[in-house]
């Protein structure tokens, strides 16, 4: 789809979430940053080589049909973890392969009636798909070192005995890399790789035909595009991250999260403010309350002072506990006023990882905690 069809699909429903979003609380979701990111990691691979976009958990927090009907005809494949999630793509007229990453039992009617592709990583799961009778192409996924899902070397034999017996079309194999970000565990992700190739060798020679594979993740391509196969795969690198500090000024954020402030209260030396009343004023002091809370992936850990957002390029402690429907923010200009904008994390210095910072976690976890109940503002 060209960039002006989706601007204009896009017109109505950017219209509603303005209408809405205005000096409240919005995701705003950078169209161009993903368009950005997806050039710059392609430039990292060759021109022959296939790109999978990741759009599971709503697309990082973003929202998987919009971010998916943008990339469509710009990347190659896209992949989410669970079915449902393919089935909600498909609904809404997305037409590339949809790799299933985590398909369930109980799933196989229905991956077929949407042309899903499923990968295949367990003896339970291939009987089931050979009980379904189903014709669909799958991925077979070989655990290699990450200890979560997948064959082990040990299963080729027999499971390629199955896959030529039952006539099942595998499309590609699959593994995934566990720490290809960590330059400490270089040596660890190698053996990964070589082990792959190993069985990538055997697998070849049991099925006696080629097989395309697809193993590097976006730190993969970033650290290991040696390896980069048939296609590569990438999740948080479309969406601004690459797990090195190296390539920030190359991947831009998609992601920023705004609010604003609803109302301010004057609080004297003394007063308590919030639940608990876990925040005790050492001081007078002037508190923002702002629209957001947990139950639209606030977590409560960032509370009592281990938290900042930013007003008018100021810091404010997040202080007292994170409620449900609010945060409550202490005011250090005088010049603040109700109304004024609050930025959570934006794709400058005050980022997801820095507010992923503030409860010990991570960037993936603070995008994909963002609640549906958080409107989508998108910028082209």
């Amino acid at each position: 789809m060209s960039m002006s069809l989706f601007q204009e699909k896009l017109s109505f429903q950017k219209w509603k979430i303005n209408k809405l979003a205005d000096n409240n609380t919005y995701l705003e979701i950078n169209l161009k940053n993903l368009a950005s990111n997806l050039n710059f990691l392609r430039s990292k691979i060759k021109p022959t080589t296939k790109l999978l976009a990741v759009t599971k958990a709503n697309g990082y927090g973003s929202d998987s049909i919009e971010v998916s009907k943008f990339l469509e005809n710009k990347v190659d494949y896209f992949a989410v973890a669970y079915t449902s999630e393919g089935v909600e793509l498909r609904k809404n007229k997305i037409k590339s392969p949809i790799l299933i990453l985590h398909p369930q039992i109980g799933d196989f009617d229905i991956i077929q009636e949407y042309n899903l592709e499923p990968s295949i990583y367990s003896f339970m799961i291939l009987n089931e798909y050979i009980d379904k009778q189903c014709n669909i192409p799958v991925h077979i996924k070989f655990n290699t070192g990450l200890n979560r899902l997948g064959f082990s070397k040990k299963n080729l034999t027999k499971l390629c005995k199955i896959l030529l017996d039952e006539k099942i079309t595998v499309n590609y194999i699959l593994s995934h890399l566990a720490a290809s970000e960590d330059i400490k565990e270089k040596s660890f992700t190698k053996k990964q790789i070589e082990k792959f190739l190993s069985i990538s060798d055997e697998f070849e020679d049991l099925t006696n035909k080629a097989v395309k594979k697809h193993l590097l993740n976006t730190s993969g391509i970033l650290n290991y595009s040696d390896y980069q196969f048939d296609m590569v795969r990438s999740g948080i690198g479309l969406y601004g991250y690459g797990n090195d500090k190296q390539y920030e000024s190359k991947l831009k954020p998609v992601h920023s999260l705004y609010s604003s402030i609803s109302q301010i209260h004057e609080v004297k030396k003394g007063e308590s403010v919030g639940y608990n009343r876990a925040f005790l004023a050492n001081k007078n002091c002037r508190i923002g309350i702002v629209p957001i809370g947990h139950a639209d992936g606030i977590s409560r850990s960032i509370g009592n002072r281990k938290g900042k957002v930013l007003v008018n390029n100021s810091l404010c402690d997040i202080i007292g506990n994170v409620c449900m429907d609010m945060i409550m923010i202490e005011l250090n200009d005088e010049k603040i006023k109700e109304g004024d904008k609050v930025i959570l994390f934006d794709e400058n210095s005050q980022n997801s990882e820095k507010f992923a910072e503030y409860s010990n976690t991570i960037s993936y976890e603070v995008l994909t905690s963002i609640s549906k109940r958080i409107k989508r503002k998108f910028v082209i």
